[in-house]
């Protein structure tokens, strides 16, 4: 996924706030609220764990897009969107992760 998907994708989020939710499963999402996206990611993670140890790589990918898809979601139901985790991400790169978390 680049970030020009990314952002593509975040705007669908964003046009699905106002989407009626019993003909939206995004819309649905964030009718039910915070509670109803958090458990869908925790679930989406726990299904990526369980492909990862399954060792299926296609399983694995699916599954990823899952946890990435939910995620985004809970970050448009927060106000953020993929740009605020991507500047995260680059002011680490380069960093050691070991001194990453010694600075927090």
């Amino acid at each position: 996924m680049s970030p020009q998907t990314l952002q593509q994708l975040a705007e669908v989020l964003e046009q699905r706030k106002q989407a009626d939710p019993e003909t939206s499963y995004v819309a649905s999402l964030y009718h039910q609220g915070l509670d109803a996206i958090l458990k869908k990611v925790g679930e989406e993670a726990t299904e990526t764990v369980i492909a990862a140890k399954g060792g299926d790589p296609e399983q694995l990918v699916y599954e990823t897009a899952d946890l990435w898809f939910h995620t985004l979601v809970l970050l448009a139901h927060q106000g953020m969107g993929p740009d605020e985790v991507l500047r995260e991400l680059a002011r680490r790169f380069g960093l050691s992760g070991l001194d990453e978390k010694a600075a927090r």
